[in-house]
């Protein structure tokens, strides 16, 4: 259930992002030392998209639960998928968050923020 939740609003945020001119390259990236939601290219940049949703009554908000735990696990994520796919390993590289606040009503917000962090100091 919760698994198929998430996929509908990587989905969502997939659509969003290609409208907006990226491309993406993959999607639900896992390997032992964490997950990256969304690959991305924008121009000549590659995106790591993370995508979270919360409910309304959340204790955090969706941009709120992107920890320093979770962009630790992203980051090492990055490092080996970039490891996987020699081709991308000279592009800039860019973390963004795609934030979906309010699920459970007929109106989600949604709030798409690039450069929401970067790998330094991790």
């Amino acid at each position: 259930m919760q698994l198929a939740r998430g996929r509908l609003w990587e989905t969502r945020a997939a659509a969003h992002l290609e409208r907006h001119g990226l491309t993406i390259l993959a999607r639900g990236y896992r390997c032992r030392l964490g997950e990256i939601d969304l690959v991305c290219r924008d121009d000549g940049a590659l995106v790591i998209v993370e995508v979270r949703a919360r409910s309304r009554g959340a204790v955090a908000s969706a941009v709120e639960s992107v920890d320093a735990h979770k962009r630790r696990r992203i980051v090492h994520a990055t490092r080996h998928l970039l490891m996987r796919h020699a081709g991308w390993q000279d592009a800039i590289i860019r973390f963004d968050v795609v934030a979906f606040d309010a699920i459970d009503t007929p109106e989600p917000q949604l709030q798409w923020i690039k450069n929401a962090f970067d790998a330094g100091g991790l």
